[in-house]
């Protein structure tokens, strides 16, 4: 979709959109309203809807930031610790490494 073809108040309720529908514990879809909407948010000359289209464009890159930090968190604790965590581990594991003890 080409948004500069796409009025104001359409792109505002696009932006809206895609920001509650991240809520759905969909963090790609946040990271593609920040991206997307960036440059309507922070680059264009200023017009009435571009104040609201900010605060979903930075809230939706903080968003997806956090899931994206809590996700890294996760993996980094997880194989850290795998081994020493024994059968729940291997029962949290979609594939069981061979040549842990």
């Amino acid at each position: 979709m080409d948004l500069s073809k796409v009025p104001n108040e359409k792109k505002l309720a696009l932006c809206r959109q895609y920001f509650k529908v991240g809520f759905a514990l969909l963090p790609l879809v946040w990271a593609v309203n920040a991206l997307w909407f960036f440059g309507e948010a922070f680059r264009k000359p200023p017009f009435s809807e571009q104040r609201q289209i900010r605060k979903y464009v930075v809230c939706s890159g903080l968003g997806a930031l956090l899931w994206l930090l809590g996700v890294g968190a996760w993996v980094v604790v997880f194989q850290v610790n795998r081994a020493r965590w024994g059968a729940m581990a291997d029962q949290l594991s979609f594939i069981i490494p061979l040549g842990m003890p």
